[in-house]
């Protein structure tokens, strides 16, 4: 079973044909394919290849499957005795990729 890992929105991924992930937001709507050229390794079975920092020629293909964004963080300020308290939402866009090839 081939696999690799790739570079996308600052963080590592590790994917092979068919795995569904969720990574940070990519341009592009629902439907449309995407590559990642950013691939850090590529391995097939006892085969493997180590970028320096990248694999030469390699190549991973997906499919957009939705467009939104993730769960909601709250964050917190405070400074004790001084009556500041703050509270802030935030929620990432992201996209949900799933791996159709790696060439």
């Amino acid at each position: 079973m081939s696999y690799a890992v790739i570079r996308t929105g600052g963080k590592q991924y590790r994917v092979s044909e068919g795995v569904t992930l969720t990574v940070e937001k990519l341009t592009g709507n629902v439907g449309d394919n995407v590559e990642f050229s950013e691939v850090l390794l590529k391995g097939d079975g006892p085969d493997l290849q180590v970028g320096a920092p990248l694999v030469d020629g390699a190549r991973v293909s997906g499919i957009i499957l939705r467009q939104g964004r993730g769960e909601k963080i709250l964050v917190y300020k405070k400074k004790r005795r001084k009556n500041y308290r703050r509270r802030q939402g935030h929620r990432q866009h992201e996209t949900t990729v799933r791996v159709t090839g790696i060439a």
